[in-house]
């Protein structure tokens, strides 16, 4: 799991704060949206489910209640600052590495927010979901980084792309369009 967490901060690297937070997809998807959207998933799932909740006082606005704005915790509003969210995330690997720490694999939590007849659940069940769902962001965040300026790989020094320079690259796109256009007719 620490590796897609590391991955998700890592592709804000060396990105002006415009780019960081560039809606580049219809409903809005953007790389510190990602990253505030996933530290929310880990305070949820590993504290209020285990109760053990993050937020002594009052949750932030975006936090997750009736009253909510939809989607507000998939961007930052103006006032929240790329060191904010990072460090809001970086906060809850603690808050989950210690709920995951104490508690055995088949531990029972009760997540507020599902059905009633699903909220009883274990805490293996929740670590799959939130390292399912921590991969899933982080691959958006690949395709989101590599539209803004072109940038790939896994982790910081750990590139898992095929070699080949700009116009390699190019090519072989081309070669892909070609054969879907040629099978669509």
């Amino acid at each position: 799991m620490q590796e897609a967490r590391d991955a998700l901060v890592w592709k804000l690297d060396g990105l002006s704060e415009y780019g960081i937070r560039r809606p580049l997809t219809p409903t809005g998807t953007n790389l510190l949206g990602l990253v505030k959207h996933v530290a929310g998933v880990e305070l949820g799932y590993f504290g209020d489910t285990f109760g053990q909740p993050f937020f002594a006082e009052e949750p932030p606005p975006w936090w997750y209640t009736e009253n909510t704005e939809p989607n507000s915790d998939m961007w930052a509003a103006v006032d929240e600052s790329r060191e904010d969210i990072v460090g809001l995330y970086q906060q809850a690997w603690k808050h989950s590495d210690s709920t995951i720490a104490a508690l055995a694999l088949d531990a029972i939590g009760r997540v507020p927010w599902w059905p009633e007849e699903r909220r009883e659940v274990t805490l293996h069940h929740i670590l799959v979901r939130v390292i399912s769902d921590t991969q899933r962001h982080a691959g958006h965040a690949d395709i989101v980084r590599e539209l803004i300026d072109g940038s790939v790989g896994y982790l910081r020094g750990k590139d898992n792309m095929p070699p080949g320079d700009q116009a390699w690259w190019e090519g072989h796109r081309s070669r892909l369009e070609r054969v879907a256009r040629e099978v669509d007719g």
